[in-house]
């Protein structure tokens, strides 16, 4: 197989991911083609040898045309002074769902209402579980501010989503707190399928580089693996508000050693990271909840 075709053959093994994070940045079918066809055209322009990891490298270069095309989009309105209407996930040719975990309109016409950065921030945080430190450089900020950018689109989208479930935002970390608390329980308790029970099956555990010292996994995919690095632990972890967002805090020695990020969906932990940078903790807005 000649290096071109293999190159070709490692893209396409990237093409499914990639379109899923154009379209959740662009709320296009045909302008998501169109970032993913020209990361492919940035690619062959590229010296590969140089690449470590290529589906990451992929997903920045993707988020960076995406958020160029979002601040044109952005400028061209401004001027029509018209709105952009997201267009619905679809089936491909092939009958196949283009994008497996398709997003609900309501939600996509939220994200339509976020600033560029802050659309980046968040679904590349939130939905694909990409750490902050891998965010700042792609909108030209410091970590703690992109965490700042998804924190300010967290809010915004939680606050529309409740309104269109009758539920308000107070009902929903209600909600979320229970699914926390039974989360820690199953935990402490050392209790598997209650672990299980609590975790999304495709759920996504990924830890910064201190945490990963301090002996947690880089990254773990599944709630079988992710139940089995819990289970028995969790006993100086509590409750928190992180930044607006319901999280975990871990507190030993009078002091937080550790954060776990949550990304909840319906009624179930799908994404944990992981953050025990000391710099990075300090950049978070921390309140640990009463137990």
């Amino acid at each position: 197989m000649s290096e071109q075709n293999f190159l070709a053959d490692r893209f396409e093994a990237n093409r499914g991911h990639l379109r899923a994070v154009a379209y959740r940045m662009l709320g296009s079918r045909s302008e998501a083609e169109d970032a993913v066809q020209e990361a492919w055209l940035r690619l062959n322009r590229t010296d590969t040898a140089e690449i470590k990891n290529l589906g990451g490298w992929l997903t920045t270069v993707v988020a960076r045309i995406c958020l160029d095309m979002l601040r044109v989009r952005k400028s061209r309105r401004e001027e029509e002074l018209g709105p952009h209407v997201p267009e619905p996930a679809a089936d491909n040719e092939n009958g196949e769902e283009e994008i497996a975990d398709s997003v609900g309109a309501a939600l996509m016409i939220v994200l339509d209402t976020l600033a560029p950065a802050e659309r980046l921030a968040f679904v590349l945080h939130d939905m694909f579980a990409v750490p902050f430190e891998d965010i700042a450089p792609i909108v030209g900020r410091a970590p703690a501010a992109a965490r700042q950018l998804a924190s300010r689109a967290r809010r915004r989208v939680q606050g529309v989503s409740a309104k269109s479930d009758t539920e308000t935002p107070e009902a929903d970390l209600s909600r979320q707190r229970v699914i926390v608390d039974a989360f820690l329980a199953a935990s402490k308790n050392g209790d598997f399928e209650a672990l299980l029970a609590v975790l999304d099956p495709e759920v996504v555990f990924r830890s910064d580089a201190v945490a990963a010292k301090m002996g947690g996994a880089v990254e773990l995919r599944g709630a079988e693996a992710v139940a089995n690095t819990f289970k028995g632990r969790a006993q100086a972890a509590k409750p928190a508000m992180v930044d607006g967002a319901m999280a975990i805090a871990v507190v030993f020695g009078g002091k937080l050693r550790l954060v776990l990020e949550l990304r909840i969906a319906g009624d179930r932990i799908a994404g944990i990271q992981a953050v025990a940078d000391p710099d990075r903790i300090k950049g978070f807005d921390v309140a640990i909840l009463n137990t």
